[in-house]
C-alpha cells in the first residue's frame, strides 16, 4: 500500500470519522494529476478533460490510499473513479500477477455490470502490463479457471460465482491490496448480503477499500463502517435527488391499454433508442414479443437469459440494430448505453428507489432524456411512494391521449366461458343447482367398495346376484 500523506498518518483509524472533502481544492483536469504515463496516454485517447464531480472527488483520495465511501447514481463515472487510480498503482508497483491470488477485487451485482468494469479496465489499462479477469455466473467456469491459473493482476466478479471458485480452491485473497465494492445497494436487493459478508470474511486487514452505493439505506450505512476505516465519505448525489435534466411525467393508463400506447408513445417524433421496463420476467418478454408483432426492432434482457442472449442483446441496443430494450430492475445496472432518448416505465417499481436507477439511463453525461411512466389505478400507491421519495409531483403528460380501444377489445378481462355442451358441476358454488343440505345429505354420491361396479340393476345393488 503507497504511504499516507504525513498530514494524513495522524489521523486516528478507529471509529466511523470522516475527511470532508469540502477542504480540498476541487480537481479540475486530469493534468493535475501525478499519474503514470501510460494511463495519461490513455486518458488522452479517450479525450477526458475535465473529470466529473465524482472523479474529482474520489481519485485524489484514492491514489493517497485512503478508503473512500461514495454515493453516486450510475451514469456519473464512478467506474473511472476507481479504476484510474487503482491502475496507476498498479502501474507504479509494477509487480508480477501471482497464480489465482489478485491483487484487486471489484465486486459487482450483475453480469452486465461486471463485463462493463472490465471494458473500462481494459480500455484505461491499454498502454498497462495489467491483466484482469471476469468471473461470473451463466457460462462455464472452465475459462476462466485457465486465466485465474495463469494469473492476473484485477479481478472483477460477481459474489456467487466468486463464491464458488473460492471453494473449490481457485482463488486466494490473502494477498489483496484493494478491494472495490460497487452499487452496494443492489447487492443488497437481489439478496447477496449472506454472500458478501463470506467474501468480506475472506479478505486480509491491512488493504485499501473503495465503497460505492446509489443510495445509503442503514444496512448500507452499517455494511460501511464493518468494511471501510476512516473513510473519506464522498456524496455528489445525495439520496432522494433525482435527476434535474430528465423530463419526468406521467401517464394514467389502464393496465389493458398500456400496450397500445407504449406503440403510440414509440412511434412519436423525437423518440429514438428507447428503454423499456417491466416488473417481471415474463412481462419482458410478453412486451417484447407484443413490439415485434407490432413491427418494431425489440428485444429483452433480463436474469433468466443467458449471458450470451443479453450481451448480445445489448449489443444490438448499442449499434441500433433495435429500437426498443425491454429490461427488468436486476439486468438495468449493467446497461450503460449513450444516446437513450426516452425511459419508458410500462409499470412502475415496487420499490421508489428503483425509479431513480430506471430513469438515470437516459441524460447521461450532460444530455437531456425523457422518463415516461405509465401508471394504472392498481399503481397510485407506487407513484405516491416515487413522489415522496424525489420530493415532487410528477408532471401529467398531455402529449400521448389514451389510445381508444380497437374493435372487440375491452377494457378488462373478459371472464371465462364454459366449453359448449359441458355441465356446470354441482355443489354450492355451481349457478345451476343449490347445495345438498344436511336433510338431504343420502342423496350425495357414495364412495363405492372395492370389488363394486357403478351400474345398477333393478334397484338392486351392483355386485349382488339376483
Amino acid at each position: 500500500m503507497p504511504p499516507l500523506r504525513p498530514e494524513l498518518a495522524t489521523l486516528p483509524v478507529d471509529g466511523p470519522q470522516t475527511e470532508k472533502t469540502e477542504e480540498r481544492i476541487p480537481l479540475k483536469s486530469f493534468d493535475e494529476l501525478n499519474l503514470v504515463e501510460p494511463l495519461r496516454r490513455a486518458i488522452s485517447e479517450e479525450k477526458y478533460e475535465s473529470p466529473t464531480d465524482i472523479q474529482a472527488q474520489t481519485i485524489p483520495h484514492a491514489l493517497d490510499g485512503r478508503d473512500v465511501l461514495g454515493c453516486a447514481q450510475t451514469g456519473t463515472g464512478k467506474t473511472a473513479a476507481f479504476a484510474l487510480p487503482i491502475l496507476n498503482r498498479l502501474g507504479t508497483q509494477n509487480c508480477r500477477s501471482v497464480p489465482n491470488a489478485p491483487l484487486v477485487l471489484v465486486l459487482a451485482p450483475t453480469r452486465e455490470l461486471a463485463v462493463q468494469i472490465g471494458g473500462s479496465f481494459a480500455t484505461y489499462g491499454r498502454h498497462l502490463r495489467i491483466k484482469h479477469v471476469l468471473v461470473y455466473g451463466g457460462v462455464s467456469q472452465a475459462n476462466q479457471v485457465r486465466v485465474l491459473n495463469r494469473g492476473a493482476h484485477v479481478l472483477v466478479a460477481t459474489p456467487g460465482r466468486l463464491l464458488d471458485l473460492m471453494n473449490q480452491g481457485y482463488v486466494t485473497l490473502s494477498g489483496l491490496d484493494v478491494f472495490v465494492l460497487d452499487e452496494a445497494d443492489r447487492m443488497l436487493d437481489m439478496g447477496f448480503l449472506p454472500d458478501l459478508k463470506r467474501i468480506i470474511a475472506a479478505l486480509p486487514r491491512q488493504r485499501q477499500s473503495l465503497f460505492f452505493s446509489a443510495t445509503m439505506p442503514p444496512k448500507i450505512v452499517q455494511l460501511s463502517k464493518q468494511l471501510l476505516r476512516n473513510p473519506v465519505n464522498v456524496n455528489v448525489t445525495p439520496e432522494n435527488t433525482n435527476l434535474e435534466l430528465i423530463e419526468q411525467r406521467v401517464l394514467f393508463v389502464e393496465q389493458s391499454r398500456k400496450k397500445s400506447l407504449l406503440e403510440h408513445v414509440l412511434r412519436t417524433d423525437g423518440v429514438g433508442r428507447t428503454l423499456v421496463f417491466t416488473k417481471t420476467k415474463r412481462g419482458a418478454n410478453r412486451v417484447s414479443e407484443d413490439l415485434a408483432r407490432g413491427g418494431f426492432k425489440a428485444g429483452a434482457i433480463h436474469g433468466n437469459k443467458s449471458q450470451a442472449a443479453r450481451q448480445r442483446a445489448l449489443d444490438e441496443f448499442r449499434r441500433d440494430r433495435v429500437q426498443v430494450l425491454v429490461a427488468t430492475d436486476v439486468a438495468a445496472r449493467g446497461i450503460d448505453v449513450d444516446g437513450i432518448t426516452h425511459v419508458v416505465n410500462f409499470e412502475l417499481p415496487l420499490e421508489p428507489e428503483c425509479y431513480v436507477h430506471r430513469i438515470g439511463r437516459t441524460g447521461r453525461a450532460g444530455a437531456s432524456g425523457v422518463a415516461l411512466s405509465f401508471c394504472s389505478s392498481g399503481e397510485r400507491g407506487m407513484l405516491r411512494d416515487i413522489e415522496r421519495l424525489i420530493g415532487r409531483k410528477l408532471d401529467v403528460d398531455g402529449d400521448h391521449p389514451q389510445p381508444q380501444l380497437a374493435e372487440g377489445e375491452t377494457s378488462s378481462r373478459p371472464a371465462k366461458q364454459r366449453p359448449r355442451g359441458s355441465r356446470p358441476r354441482p355443489g354450492r358454488w355451481s349457478s345451476g343447482r343449490p347445495a345438498l343440505s344436511d336433510g338431504n345429505a343420502s342423496k350425495r354420491r357414495r364412495p363405492r367398495r372395492k370389488g363394486q361396479s357403478s351400474r345398477r340393476v333393478s334397484g338392486t345393488p351392483a355386485g349382488s346376484r339376483s
